[in-house]
């Protein structure tokens, strides 16, 4: 009943199941990968850069060393990113605060690569419920209720990072404002395709506060991921906020908070 997902960080390459494509799967040309984030957490936060690789290649992301990065903010605030290991630039000083805006800039070689962010005003998650449930063949489940209430204005996006028992649920559960704004939201998140939630389990829940373009990041990786290969959607990489450049990957300004629950 219970199934596992592997999900591959960044999508990078889709095949249309609407005609036949001949696709040279064992030469694309290699871009690079950002992965940065900045959060109303304290620092220090991380950009980690890696390069995409051919579809045949054994699944392990060459890192990107040596590049020159630079994380700035609208208040004049500028911070240069030190290597901290290959690949992976650790912030020093600047801080993440809602309705900050930040600016990525990367050089690797003669290449540029640019990315803003604007952190959203963070939407307190005043708690966390349990659903019961049971599915087609009788089984017990338990869905999570995120309790928060929408601000009086259109415009406001979410991601919840799940972990259950400590274990990290790779599924991606996204909401934004369409239930209504300045209403409590009373939806579950919950894949039971691949997450199971039973009684006495212990329950992380990270909500985040994303941009939109955030948004329309991993909500186009979770619908291609669901449509699955013959789900009648034209597969494409997802949109990201990274100019300059050729570049896959996102960088996102973000407020985050979490509550920790025992299944009662």
């Amino acid at each position: 009943m219970k199934k596992i997902l592997a999900i591959i960080p960044l999508l990078l390459l889709f095949i249309s199941c609407e005609k036949e494509i001949e696709l040279d799967l064992k030469n694309t040309t290699p871009q690079i990968v950002v992965e940065g984030a900045i959060t109303d957490a304290e620092g220090p936060y991380f950009v980690k850069l890696s390069k995409s690789i051919n579809f045949y290649d054994p699944n392990k992301f060459p890192a990107v060393t040596g590049a020159s990065v630079i994380i700035t903010d609208n208040l004049g605030n500028s911070d240069v990113l030190t290597e901290l290991e290959d690949g992976l630039y650790r912030t020093n000083n600047i801080v993440g605060f809602p309705g900050n805006t930040y600016n990525l800039s990367i050089t690797v070689g003669e290449d540029k690569y640019y990315a803003t962010s604007t952190m959203p005003q963070k939407v307190n998650l005043d708690s966390i419920r349990f659903e019961h449930g049971q599915d087609t063949e009788g089984e017990d489940y338990y869905s999570i209720i995120p309790i928060y209430k929408n601000p009086s204005t259109f415009g406001n996006y979410y991601r919840f990072v799940t972990k259950i028992n400590n274990r990290t649920d790779d599924t991606y559960y996204l909401k934004n404002d369409t239930n209504g704004i300045d209403q409590i939201n009373d939806s579950p998140i919950y894949n039971l395709d691949y997450t199971y939630i039973n009684k006495n389990d212990l329950v992380e829940v990270e909500m985040r506060c994303i941009d939109r373009i955030t948004y329309n990041y991993f909500n186009t990786i979770l619908q291609v991921i669901n449509a699955g290969p013959n789900g009648g959607i034209t597969p494409t990489n997802p949109p990201n906020n990274i100019t300059g450049s050729p570049a896959l990957g996102i960088f996102s300004a973000y407020t985050t908070q979490t509550i920790k629950q025992k299944v009662e």
